[in-house]
Formats: structure tokens, C-alpha cells, sequence
């Protein structure tokens, strides 16, 4: 369905102007095949797409739900947890307390990845976690901490390749210390205690305004940054960098990158961003 750069514009200034919502700085690549998507699966044109989200609440919360992407699973890329793994171990062993949010979390696996980490060196009870996006439905989701069965195939060996990548055979953690197996019903389920430790919340992360009255000392948030466009990624990296704690650690997607505007503002070691004092005004 042929949708022109004025039609996604059009969109735009719709939702500015009937919503809090602003896909104004959204990659216009990733923008544009997600508007299309929904246009084919909805056999409608961009006309009527504005029409409905101008003068029905519910279906443009619909619609900002499929405009979002969402695509997360349990430890993905176990190489990066790993690396985060050794950081958190290292830096927060004798913490009293660790602050930690992710934003953009989709439907929780990473929260419940970072939990089960937290878990294993000793300082789940030593911290507060929190989980934002603007998708509801996920958040929904997040906050039941139950997904596919199918998803075993791959949560399994992530889960294995961290939590037991220094381990011999017999000393093996099982998933199912966090994770209940359902075949019959066709899910899998987060233990309750773990289910009842993060707080889920909705949080439009493009207005970057502040989330909670404190510093963090981790932010995670991958996979987000590349559906924006370059102001709007610099705008929330500098977000971030306010955000976190001195030394706090920001880790991002593995294709995505901060730019040299902020290399004065953060470290990186291995796939991690360490935050430096500021010292000047280089940003």
C-alpha cells in the first residue's frame, strides 16, 4: 500500500495534536513499515487510519500499540549478560542498595533476566527494579511474568550459556529454580517471587521526562535507540547520563552506538557504558 513521506507526517501531527504521543523523531524507515504493516493488515488506507485514531481513544491506543515494536526474550545475546553479569559482581557485591531501570522493557524478560542475575550473586534483596514502556499490552504481560511454551527453545540455552557459564556439569542451576514449565497449557511462568519484585509501569520514554525522584545506578535499555533518529537518540542519551549515578552503568544494544558528542560523558568497557563525573559542559 503506497504511503507517501507527507502521509507519515500527517500521522504524526495527528497524534501531537489528539494524544500525548510523538513519533515525530521515530526513524522514518522504521515508522514507515510499521504504519504500512498496519495499513495491509487492517485493509485501510492512511486516511482512515487518521480518521479512526482522531476521534476513537481506544483504537489509537491500539494503534500505538502495533506502531511499537517489541521484541525481547530471557538472557538475549548471553555473551552481553555475561559482561554484566562480571560488572554487577564486581562493582555491587557490598552494595546496601542497587537501583535499576529498563526502559523500553517490552514484555519483561529482561527485568526477570536481570533479576535471576541479582539472584545468583546474592543481591536481589538488596535492590529495586523497574520496567517502563509505553506499550500496555506488554506491560500486561510483564507484570504475569507468563510466556510461550515454545519460547524454551530458546530461554534454555540462553539461561544455561549465563547462569552456568563458569559452572561444572553437576553444580547446574535449573531453569526451572525461576521458570515453570507448562505443556498442557502451553506457557511458561515466572516464579511468584520473582513476578512480585520489579514494579512495571507506563512510561513514555521519547518525552524523556523524569522517571521517579532518584538516580539509578543501572540502566538498561537495548534495542529501543535504533528505531529513533539521530537528535532523538542524543536527546535520550543525555537523558540517561542525567539519569544514572556516577560510574552508573548504561547498556544498550549491541548495534547501537553514543556518539562522540558523549565520549567525555561515558566509558566503555566491553559491551558496558560507565558514566563519568561531569566535569565541563561538553554536552
Amino acid at each position: 500500500m503506497e504511503i507517501s513521506q507527507q502521509d507519515i507526517y500527517k500521522l504524526c501531527k495527528t497524534f501531537n495534536t489528539v494524544s500525548v504521543y510523538d513519533f515525530s523523531d521515530y526513524s522514518y524507515k522504521s515508522l514507515y513499515r510499521r504504519v504500512e504493516k498496519i495499513l495491509t493488515d487492517n485493509n485501510i488506507s492512511i486516511q482512515t487510519l487518521i480518521d479512526n485514531i482522531s476521534k476513537d481513544y481506544n483504537y489509537l491506543e491500539k494503534i500505538v500499540n502495533q506502531i511499537t515494536v517489541n521484541t525481547t526474550e530471557l538472557f538475549r545475546d548471553p555473551g552481553v549478560w555475561c559482561q554484566v553479569s562480571d560488572f554487577i559482581s564486581s562493582r555491587y557485591s557490598k552494595a546496601q542498595h542497587i537501583n535499576i531501570w529498563h526502559p523500553g522493557c517490552s514484555s519483561g524478560q529482561e527485568v526477570y533476566s536481570m533479576l535471576i542475575i541479582l539472584n545468583e550473586l546474592g543481591l536481589f534483596d538488596h535492590v529495586s527494579i523497574f520496567g517502563t514502556d509505553i506499550n500496555e499490552d506488554v506491560l500486561d504481560a510483564a507484570q504475569h511474568g507468563r510466556y510461550r511454551f515454545a519460547d524454551i527453545n530458546e530461554y534454555k540455552p540462553n539461561f544455561d550459556a549465563v547462569v552456568n557459564h563458569n559452572r561444572k556439569t553437576e553444580d547446574f542451576i535449573p531453569l526451572s529454580k525461576y521458570i515453570t514449565l507448562n505443556s498442557q497449557r502451553d506457557y511458561l511462568q515466572v516464579a511468584s517471587w520473582l513476578v512480585d519484585k520489579p514494579v512495571f509501569a507506563k512510561h513514555d520514554l521519547v518525552s524523556c521526562k523524569p522517571f521517579l525522584d532518584r538516580k539509578f545506578d543501572i540502566i538498561m535499555c537495548r534495542n529501543v535507540l535504533i528505531y529513533f533518529n539521530h537528535d532523538l537518540q542524543t536527546k535520550i542519551i543525555d537523558y540517561f547520563y542525567n539519569s544514572l549515578t556516577d560510574n552508573g552503568m548504561l547498556i544498550i544494544g549491541r548495534q547501537e552506538s553514543i556518539y562522540s558528542t558523549f565520549n567525555e560523558g561515558f566509558e566503555k568497557t566491553g559491551t558496558v557504558y560507565f558514566k563519568k563525573p561531569r566535569r565541563s559542559n561538553f554536552f
